[in-house]
Formats: C-alpha cells, structure tokens, sequence
C-alpha cells in the first residue's frame, strides 16, 4: 500500500500542478550526521527441516551452548547430529542519520550463513547487535519472527521493529558556533546550493548592513556553510532547528525536470518542470487514469487534494 499512496499523491500532486512546500531538512543532512550499522551472529530456530545439518558444527556448537544455558544440555555434540530446525545467521540493524536512544525499535536483517535453505517459519533467538569492530561494545538486542519478503529468495529474511536498542547512538555533532548542510546526491548543484544559503540568509539574517557578513554561505554544490549568531549559540540546537525549517520552493532549484519518491518516508519531492502526460498505472486491483488537460472542478465533482 505504501506505493500505492506514493502513486497517487505523486498523481494529484502533477496533474494539479500544485508546488507543495518543502524544507531545508527534504534537502540536507548535517556535517557528520549519519546512518550507523549494528551487527551480530544468531540462530534462527523452529524451521521445519530447511535450516543447516547436522555436520555444520559453527551451528551446533552456538545451539549446544543455547542449550545449556538454557539448563538443558547435552552430553555431546552427536546428540544434534540430525537437527535440521536450526541455522546460523548474520544479523544487521541499519539506524537512521536521527540516531537513536534505549528502547526505541528497529528493523532487523538476517541472512543465512551455512547451508540452511529457508528461513520461512524461523524465529531469531536473542541475539546481542554491537558495533561493527572487534571487541564492539553491545548497543541493542534482536529477536522475533523472520519475514520473507523475496519468496525467490528465502535465505533472507527481516524481522519487523525487531531489534530493541539498550545503549543510545548520538550522531548529530556538537556545534560550535558553524555547521555544513551536506545536499543530497540527487539535488547537488551551485543553482540549489545558493537558494538554499539565500533562503536561510532572507530568513535568518535581518541585519541590512552590506558589510555584515551572511550567516550562510555556499562552499561547493553540495556544501553550505552556517554560522551560528552570537544571539543563538546558548541555544545552538533551537537554531539548527529553525534553519532546518526554512521554507524552500524545489522548483528554484534549476534541477532537471524530475520526481524523486522516497517509499520509506512516503515523501515526494519535484523539481524543473515536471509534466504527467495521459496514462493509466495499475496495481493489483487498483487503475489509477489521468488525462489532459485536466477537468475543471465542479460543486458536482470537484478535486480532491490530500
């Protein structure tokens, strides 16, 4: 359903011609602002005959060790010569640029390691997710149900808010007195590297004097630089904030015409001058017509915008 809503905002959005405000946060990320990766070795458990044999003793020995620690140990590693209900499995956990902090939840990604052919029906055990370097410190733990998503691909699998974090990860750097927005790949060029610093300059530099120096200023055509006034630097965050808010018009932006949809933040950013010719786009059972030029609306019909 999430392409589905992404097809039909992006629909109304262009056959209405309506420009949809945009901020300098769709746009940028901070200097040193970031994704991180967790990572950690688990067993998948309950599968029914398609996890690793028996002979895979990087697999028996961790389902051995979860035995006895589980009070029920074996006497030997022969005793799981025929267990086929288990299987080794890498375990990552991607966290966004926002970071995060203890207990909150995210996805899990499990891969298999061995010899097992199917994950379907498998449950991760507890498994600790630490930073990826040797002797990384234990920053969440990942358990839960594995969803196939490919069914081509059944030795991958996600496990949905299935990691639950112990330790917070910081990724904003601290600021003292400057900042760099960072523009995304896709939106990179001197054109929109200046309307943004201009923008955030209307907005955020009210002195008139010529010689004062803007608070905003453009490196390269992904860069631009912002210092932080006196006035603001006892509250440097609220600021970041506000320029993180400043409105943009992603037409100035002297891009190629282009719709960028992102279907995991559901947003949908267009820039040049973007036309939707006569089409018809299904999905299951869904048909989705436009047509040109567009109906005018009426009391009887009139457009809806969401």
């Amino acid at each position: 359903m999430n392409l589905v809503r992404v097809i039909l905002t992006c629909m109304v959005a262009l056959s209405a011609g309506v420009a949809r405000a945009a901020t300098v946060r769709d746009f940028v990320r901070i200097r040193g602002q970031g994704e991180s990766v967790l990572q950690g070795i688990g067993l998948v458990v309950g599968l029914n005959g398609t996890g690793d044999g028996g002979k895979e003793m990087a697999t028996i020995r961790p389902l051995a060790e979860l035995l006895r620690r589980n009070e029920m140990p074996v006497a030997s590693l022969v005793e799981l010569a025929n267990a086929k209900s288990a299987a080794l499995v890498m375990v990552t956990c991607v966290i966004p640029r926002e970071g995060a902090k203890p207990d909150d939840t995210f996805d899990a990604r499990v891969s298999v390691i061995n010899s097992a052919t199917s994950l379907k029906g498998g449950e991760l055990y507890i498994a600790p997710l630490t930073e990826p370097r040797p002797g990384g410190r234990v920053f969440g733990f990942a358990q839960g149900v594995v969803t196939i998503e490919d069914e081509k691909n059944p030795t991958t699998g996600v496990i949905p808010r299935g990691v639950r974090m112990v330790r917070g990860i910081q990724t904003t750097p601290p600021v003292e007195g400057v900042f760099e927005l960072i523009l995304e790949n896709w939106y990179a060029g001197w054109t929109s590297a200046n309307y943004i610093a201009s923008q955030i300059n209307d907005t955020y530099h009210l002195d008139t004097n010529p010689s004062v120096e803007r608070i905003a200023r453009v490196v390269d055509e992904r860069t631009v630089r912002v210092v932080v006034p006196p006035e603001e630097k006892e509250n440097a965050a609220a600021f970041i904030s506000d320029v993180m808010q400043t409105l943009l018009d992603p037409r100035q932006f002297g891009l190629p015409a282009m719709v960028i949809a992102n279907t995991k933040t559901g947003s949908i950013v267009v820039t040049g001058n973007v036309q939707i010719s006569p089409a018809v786009i299904t999905r299951d059972d869904l048909v989705l017509t436009t047509t040109l030029p567009p109906p005018v609306p009426t009391p009887q019909q009139p457009l809806v915008q969401t």
